[in-house]
């Protein structure tokens, strides 16, 4: 299965959390910077990164790196919302996303807004459940919109058309 993934020049990256930590050894303090990062093209394609240094700049960058490594596509209607709620879970965290009507925008805490803008998402309600630790939520939000089905692969599967399953009249 082969996707098609946005040329490199056309994405975006957002740093979601920075968190700095300590090892205590002999002679002091050892502190390294862990990085999540955010990559997307706006367009339906986002990654979720995280990258490990001793510096910033190292670390955010490792993250895109990481990112664009692990894109994935977002299924999304013609008005910029999910075809259909859906739940996501990692570790403790959930999340719940719905989609809403045109014109709602993104009501999203920080980091799963940073997730929803760059894969492309204009109107969507979502609510974190559980932990409130931001790895994990957004985590948690990708695998929530890796597991969003397409109205066409549902009409696939059903063997149906896309004009039934919804009640369209067909022209």
């Amino acid at each position: 299965m082969s996707q098609q993934i946005a040329p490199v020049a056309e994405l975006q990256e957002k740093v979601v959390l920075i968190n700095r930590v300590a090892k205590v050894v002999k002679g002091g303090r050892r502190f390294s910077l862990t990085a999540l990062v955010v990559v997307g093209d706006g367009e339906g394609h986002v990654g979720v990164g995280m990258g490990k240094s001793s510096e910033v700049p190292i670390a955010i960058q490792k993250g895109v790196q990481a990112a664009k490594k692990n894109m994935f596509e977002v299924p999304l209607t013609p008005e910029g919302t999910l075809p259909h709620e859906v739940i996501g879970t990692f570790g403790a965290a959930k999340v719940i996303m719905k989609p809403a009507t045109p014109g709602t925008g993104l009501i999203a805490g920080s980091s799963v807004r940073a997730l929803l803008e760059l894969a492309g998402v204009k109107n969507v309600l979502s609510k974190s459940l559980g932990s409130s630790n931001s790895m994990n939520i957004v985590k948690a939000a990708a695998e929530g919109l890796k597991a969003l089905s397409s109205p066409y692969d549902v009409a696939r599967r059903r063997d149906t058309t896309v004009a039934k399953l919804y009640g369209w009249k067909e022209k």
